[in-house]
Order: structure tokens, then sequence, then C-alpha cells
């Protein structure tokens, strides 16, 4: 996301409470565009006011944020996963959109011009069994967007909701979901740039959502909307539940 912006002429910054943040800036030097990593821990409060104190010690303003950090963590709510994760998860991918939108609202509308991309999932359209928690906060991330650009409306600041696919990166290795049918598509089935790529476009035409990147996943979320959630539930339980299960069920 952060190549994409800088292509375009974008000053960044960049932040990752993980070690590849200075590879990262390092690399996205090569744009020829301003470059300032910011390393801190979204899932916390105090993480976020970093970022924030760091965004207003440029002494520029923000003309687009894209608000992307998310975790995930496959496995069934009462018998496997645990506690502190999920809360781990809401933190981030809840708290920390809803903290940082209201720090950086309230700057774009004071000067009467901004642009915010806030990602979801495809995921936040239905109900996400062995996903339960992660598909609730990017349901939330989802509504979230869509009333903030309702209230704004009447404002230059547009904001956009970016709703992928499942996409080759390594979320479904973080989230302990290789061995799952959805994770293994992953691997091939959207491409972070284009997916990137797609969320840039949806922003800068001021568009309320866009399903990325590939055909299946327009095609899954267009018709989605026409699919019972009971008959989607299943869809991604089974897509979610490992294969080792899935094979025990079948033999």
């Amino acid at each position: 996301m952060a190549r994409v912006f800088g292509e375009k002429g974008y000053d960044l910054l960049i932040n990752s409470s993980g070690e590849r943040l200075e590879k990262a800036a390092s690399d996205l030097k090569s744009l020829g565009v301003e470059v300032t990593p910011v390393q801190s821990d979204l899932s916390t409060y105090e993480g976020v006011e970093q970022l924030w104190r760091e965004i207003e010690g440029t002494g520029r303003p923000v003309d687009a944020i894209a608000i992307n950090a998310g975790i995930g963590v496959g496995g069934d709510f009462v018998r496997e996963t645990d506690l502190d994760e999920e809360l781990k998860i809401i933190q981030l991918n809840v708290a920390s959109v809803v903290h940082l939108a209201k720090r950086i609202l309230k700057q774009m509308v004071a000067r009467g011009e901004g642009k915010v991309l806030i990602t979801s999932s495809i995921a936040g359209t239905m109900p996400a069994p062995l996903q339960a928690v992660y598909g609730a906060t990017k349901a939330f991330d989802l509504s979230f967007a869509k009333a903030l650009r309702n209230e704004l409306k009447d404002t230059s600041i547009t904001v956009t909701a970016l709703q992928p696919g499942a996409t080759n990166t390594d979320f479904f290795h973080r989230a302990g979901m290789e061995d799952t049918e959805v994770g293994s598509e992953g691997k091939y089935a959207n491409d972070p740039a284009e997916v990137a790529r797609q969320g840039y476009d949806a922003l800068m035409a001021n568009k309320d959502h866009i399903y990325a990147s590939s055909v299946k996943t327009k095609l899954q979320g267009e018709l989605g909307r026409f699919v019972p959630d009971s008959i989607k539930a299943e869809q991604h339980r089974k897509m979610s539940e490992p294969k080792e299960e899935k094979e025990k069920k079948s033999a």
C-alpha cells in the first residue's frame, strides 16, 4: 500500500511494530519520496498516540491515510482460540481504527480536505465461523467506514472501504491458518500489489468501497448480497477448517 502511494508521488509516514520497518523504509526511499518510519504497536492506546504525535511532529497535514493494520486468528472460538489473542485483534482491528480515525479526521475536517482508506475484508460481509472475532472486527470496519462517509458527505473528505479477499501476505501464517482451504488459496488468489492498487484507485475515485482484487473476489462480494447468512457461514466454515479435520470427517 505504501509503495502504491509513493509511486504516485506521496511522501510517506509508515508504521509497524515489527522489525522489517526500517528495511521497508529504505526500499521505499528508492521511489524518490520522503519516508518517515514510526515503530509503534497500534494494538495499544499509547502506540496509536505515539503514531499521532509523530504525524503532528512533521508539521505537515495528512492528505491521505490508509488505515490498514490488522491481524486474525483461526480456530473454534470456544474450544481452541486464546482470549488474549482475540482481545488484541479487537484492539488492533477496531479500537486503533476508531482512535486513529478520530485524530486524523478532526485535522482533515479543520482544513477542509483529505482522503481515508479503511481496510475491511470480504469476510466483513458474512458470518465467519473459525474466524469469529476477526470476521466481526472487519464487519465493524466496513460499517464504520460507511457511517463516516455519510457523516462527512457535505465536506470534501472522502472515506473508502477496501474489502480484499484471500491475499498472498503473511496473514494466514500469523493466524495459524496455512493448513486451510482459504490459507492455501491466499497464496495465489489475490496479489497484494494489485489489491493495493485497486484500493488506491477506488480512494482517488471517491468510491464508497471496493472488492479486491480478483474477479472471483468481486463476484463473491457482489453475489453474496443475495445469499442467506446461514449459507455464507457454512461456506466460510469449510474454507477455514483445517484440512486434517476435513479428512477425519470424510474418512
